[in-house]
């Protein structure tokens, strides 16, 4: 009796879950939508046919802080003939995820196992933050999922923004936010522009607070680009500006202006003990022989840069608050707030005026006029010293004393002052200041190419090419000239390398060598082509299908000038045509000239401000193309 029960039962189990997968599977309606949506989104294989984002706030009485409820629901829709995701969130001891679902399109659960994990990653050594995620399989083209992720923030400080660009391009987006009367909050709106977001203010059934509801149709998936502007710069978004609430009567600022956010960050400072015994005797050591207070401060600063491994901090607070000196000294490493701690302290125990700085780099859109904590992500000290104000990033290897990395160039900063602040800027420097300047007197030898060769290397031309060859193992470093000299071609046979001190960053590097080439010239009859280029730089660098800027690490500026002898007995009979380009961006030129006996070959490429925006990329393209067609091209030498 027992058993014949259980077969019924098994067999209305199973006859039930026949019947609901047979209700999940794609109609014609979304296999339809589904088509639609990948002619509309070729590079995509999930869309979204709606994602909603709907944000409400609370407040904890015993912590005397707002919370926040961040609830996003999305219907998710394959539009390939299968595809295979992973749907994610990541939270911290600042965060809770209070829901992680996934159903089917019939809303029945689906029984994917959700891993909650400890997140890693090489550049992060201390990390408190979590994640939840699925992997999830979509098998046929139409088919549907529908997630519901609920994240409560147990501080209103760490909810920055909000974005209607995702991961996955978005038929519909959404985004509601409910603002009580209590609480004043500004949602700003940044990059609105050229995209028809609807808004609509409404109260509150409650009729104590108004609701903003934002709508985006169409809203394309963030791009998928290596050196893309920040996200900041190019998508739109709202910016969180938690200003103040109101309790029993009493109002309380959160970050209604930048002194709030000041007060905040130096309130973790002040919770420091800086016991600076431990790092008394060193200071004495890189000062007590030294006459004046420049190299003082050198010795200070080179001496982090070069002792103290930067490693990130993420746990919790530890994520804003500095590390003690003493402890970043002991340990030998550190992240950027407690380099810049670590610094600060060795120049005050060496008697200068030295302070700690907030900064967000060029990755960051915002200025200090928006205090939120997305604003900055970086920390600097900064050095008062005879009415000059400079700016020391113990992060940045290599960097010499007064220059500055291209990341941080032009940012405003937020300087310790106090009960006060400072609000300045990191001053700029023009693309020559890294001027890459490359000699070439080369002359024929029966089928190659034999000479002396003369390079320069300026600013953070210089400095990145320090980092790299100190970083290297001693036994590896010759060999890594060699290797950096002949580009990794055996056709190219370097000697007699001599180099500047390259542990001084204080100095431009100076490399000369000589150089054999081979495979470079060919003689048919009376006739000598040569390939007069080794390096042929920015060939095939062609920005096609391309959506954002391109953003380069550093301005460049580089001068090659090749000075070829023409073999007695001949003449040039062709000679590539001169090229050149000259816009607000770049400025770039090949010429080719004879003086006297000698061809002149000359490159000048200059990108001016680290960046070739979309609008010149058509520009760009054709000084490319013009550029690696002249690469392929070859000098003739006619005999007499």
């Amino acid at each position: 009796m027992i058993k014949n029960t259980f077969s019924v039962i098994l067999c209305l189990t199973l006859s039930l879950t026949a019947y609901s997968q047979k209700r999940i599977e794609p109609t014609t309606d979304d296999i339809s939508l589904a088509n639609s949506l990948k002619e509309q989104y070729p590079d995509d294989n999930v869309a979204l046919v709606t994602s909603k984002d709907h944000v409400t706030f609370g407040f904890n009485k015993r912590a005397g802080k707002v919370t926040v409820m961040h609830e996003v629901n999305e219907n998710m829709i394959n539009i390939d003939s299968r595809a295979d995701i992973q749907i994610y969130n990541f939270y911290d001891g600042e965060s809770t995820i209070e829901e992680f679902e996934i159903r089917y399109r019939n809303q029945k659960e689906a029984s994917f196992y959700v891993k909650d994990e400890a997140y890693t990653s090489d550049d992060l050594f201390h990390n408190d933050s979590r994640v939840k995620y699925v992997t999830i399989d979509f098998p046929l083209k139409g088919y549907r999922y529908l997630t519901s992720i609920h994240k409560k923030y147990k501080d209103i400080k760490y909810f920055t923004k909000l974005y209607f660009n995702g991961e996955y391009p978005a038929q519909k987006k959404t985004i509601r936010v409910e603002v009580p009367n209590w609480l004043d909050i500004e949602l700003k709106e940044l990059n609105f522009e050229g995209y028809e977001i609807e808004k609509k203010v409404t109260p509150n059934e409650k009729g104590n607070g108004e609701i903003y509801t934002y709508t985006l149709n169409d809203a394309p998936a963030m791009y998928d680009e290596n050196a893309a502007p920040g996200p900041t710069y190019i998508y739109p978004h709202v910016l969180i500006l938690a200003k103040s609430y109101t309790y029993n009567d009493k109002t309380v600022n959160i970050f209604k202006d930048t002194q709030d956010l000041y007060n905040w960050y130096k309130s973790l400072v002040n919770s420091l003990e800086n016991d600076n015994t431990p790092i008394k005797d060193k200071v004495k050591e890189l000062t007590e022989n030294v006459s004046s207070d420049e190299e003082k401060i050198k010795n200070i600063y080179y001496w982090v840069q070069d002792n103290i491994r930067y490693i990130a901090f993420e746990d919790g607070i530890a994520g804003f608050k500095p590390d003690e000196a003493a402890n970043v000294f002991t340990k030998r490493y550190g992240d950027c707030k407690g380099m810049a701690n670590l610094t600060k302290q060795m120049l005050i125990e060496a008697g200068f005026d030295a302070r700690l700085t907030w900064i967000g780099t060029k990755r960051i859109a915002y200025d200090y006029s928006t205090p939120n904590l997305s604003v900055d992500n970086h920390m600097i000290c900064t050095l008062f010293k005879d009415g000059k104000t400079i700016f020391l990033d113990g992060t940045e290897k290599f960097n010499a004393y007064g220059e500055y990395a291209n990341r941080i160039q032009g940012k405003q900063v937020l300087i310790e002052n106090g009960d006060d602040f400072i609000l300045e800027y990191v001053p700029t420097s023009e693309a020559k200041f890294n001027k890459e300047q490359f000699d070439y007197s080369l002359t024929l030898s029966e089928d190659n190419i034999i000479g002396k060769v003369d390079k320069i290397f300026n600013g953070e031309s210089r400095s990145s090419l320090l980092y790299y060859f100190n970083s290297l193992k001693n036994d590896k470093k010759d060999e890594f000239l060699e290797y950096y000299l002949n580009k990794g071609n055996s056709n190219i046979k370097v000697s007699n390398i001599e180099t500047s001190d390259l542990k001084n960053r204080d100095e431009n590097i100076n490399i000369a060598y000589n150089v054999d080439v081979k495979n470079a010239v060919s003689s048919f009859d009376n006739q000598v082509y040569i390939d007069l280029d080794f390096d042929k730089e920015l060939s095939n660098f062609i920005l096609e299908e391309r959506k954002t800027d391109y953003i380069f690490n550093t301005k460049r500026d580089l001068e090659s000038t090749t000075r070829l002898e023409i073999p007695q007995g001949y003449n040039i009979s062709h000679l590539p045509e001169n090229i050149s380009v000259d816009n607000d961006n770049f400025n770039m030129s090949v010429n080719f000239s004879k003086e006297n006996n000698v061809i002149v070959y000359k490159k000048q490429f200059q990108i001016k401000h680290a960046k070739i925006e979309t609008s010149d990329f058509k520009e760009w393209n054709g000084f490319i193309k013009k550029l690696d067609a002249l690469y392929s091209e070859q000098i003739i030498l006619t005999k007499d």
